[in-house]
């Protein structure tokens, strides 16, 4: 695959060795409050804020706070609809404003086209290799005893990254069908008078 700036793998995904340092990293120099924040804008499905939390290293109750004054500023909405209150960003906005951040990446069309392509044989090369169609299918696999932890642990990641792939595989598409519209404007709007 060619190497690239764009993103495809999920924060903590697929870590190399020395990578595990950054973890810890990243933790002293961001505040509870900046991880609540970077974990609530990276979600691909509706969370507790108890999950949230756990993902952001924070304790519940400031973590529902600042869940809270996120719902208030319009960036998450809550569903409380549920047996647990969750939180999820507005889906729409987050995917427009991936595409725009891809456009104006310096990236050409054709690289991203590229990039698709090799996202795309990824999921291909999986289910080839493990004989499913979908991640779920992939977890299905985690039954067999006859698995070691190490190969159930790979799976379970592997499933995670293909979840996540699917989703920039959107992303990037729609990024390139919109290419056009998606161009930075050189001029500013005229402002009403």
């Amino acid at each position: 695959m060619p190497s690239t700036d764009i993103k495809t793998k999920p924060e903590g995904c697929c870590m190399t060795e020395g990578e595990s340092s950054s973890e810890g990293l990243m933790k002293r120099q961001t505040t509870g409050e900046d991880r609540v924040r970077m974990t609530a804008r990276q979600l691909s499905e509706p969370r507790t804020a108890n999950w949230i939390a756990s993902e952001a290293d924070w304790s519940h109750e400031p973590t529902k706070r600042v869940l809270e004054r996120l719902v208030d500023d319009g960036i998450l909405h809550r569903d409380e609809s549920g047996t647990h209150t969750t939180y999820y960003p507005d889906y729409r906005r987050q995917a427009m404003q991936e595409a725009m951040r891809l456009r104006d990446s310096g990236h050409t069309v054709e690289e991203l086209t590229d990039r698709l392509a090799d996202m795309k044989t990824q999921i291909r090369d999986w289910e080839d290799e493990f004989g499913v169609e979908s991640p779920n299918q992939l977890r299905g696999t985690l039954a067999d005893e006859s698995l070691a932890a190490d190969e159930e642990d790979q799976r379970r990641e592997i499933a995670r990254e293909w979840e996540h792939l699917q989703r920039r595989i959107q992303i990037v598409g729609f990024a390139i069908r919109e290419w056009d519209f998606l161009a930075p404007t050189t001029e500013p709007a005229e402002a009403s008078r």
